[in-house]
């Protein structure tokens, strides 16, 4: 675990450099196909630092990350075996991969965008989408709901409240993927009675 605690504390130094946002781009997008630090520890560290460019960095984020997306889709689609496999297994994901399959059978499009906002380790789900050959363009809309929905509501709460929402966000984050999920849900459902 010590190696995950240095990766952890190298992902928070950036925010304290004049390379924090670049990082941010580069982190979103390599959290999304194999990093395992989630992107949110350098947002958060970014917002807290300057509120008002909250939304900068959520837009930042979500491009990067549906970007890193797609190089994890590649990932599984092209290189599973050789490169795919690896990630999954040094990360421990391995029983996870396989579940992931099963959602993607039974729910497709909703499995990529609850991955998207959920702590649920979005880099599985990118890989395996590749590797279980998901229609691109269903994977990369869900992933722009799921990774936009999360990053722009953690944006926000900092441009609205300010540094004392942290404590919040990391108290309840859990309860607001939730929530998000359900209006996520209820929306899809809401789509699909209007256009029938």
């Amino acid at each position: 675990m010590n190696i995950f605690k240095r990766m952890y504390d190298w992902v928070i130094h950036w925010s304290e450099t004049r390379y924090g946002t670049p990082a941010l781009a580069g982190l979103a997008f390599a959290e999304s196909s194999f990093f395992p630090i989630p992107v949110d520890v350098l947002l958060i560290a970014l917002c807290l630092g300057k509120p008002r460019r909250s939304f900068y960095y959520a837009a930042l984020c979500t491009v990067f990350s549906v970007l890193g997306g797609l190089f994890g889709y590649l990932i599984g689609l092209m290189f599973m075996d050789a490169v795919g496999t690896k990630i999954i297994e040094l990360l421990g994901y391995a029983d996870l991969f396989d579940r992931v399959g099963g959602m993607y059978r039974d729910y497709d499009a909703w499995a990529v965008g609850i991955a998207g906002f959920t702590p649920i380790p979005y880099k599985v789900f990118t890989i395996a989408a590749g590797a279980f050959k998901i229609n691109i363009g269903v994977f990369i809309l869900a992933s722009i709901a799921g990774r936009a929905g999360r990053f722009f509501l953690v944006s926000a709460l900092f441009y609205f409240f300010g540094p004392p929402i942290k404590k919040y966000i990391d108290k309840y984050f859990n309860l607001f993927a939730v929530i998000f999920v359900i209006l996520l849900i209820g929306g899809f459902f809401i789509i699909k009675i209007l256009l029938n």
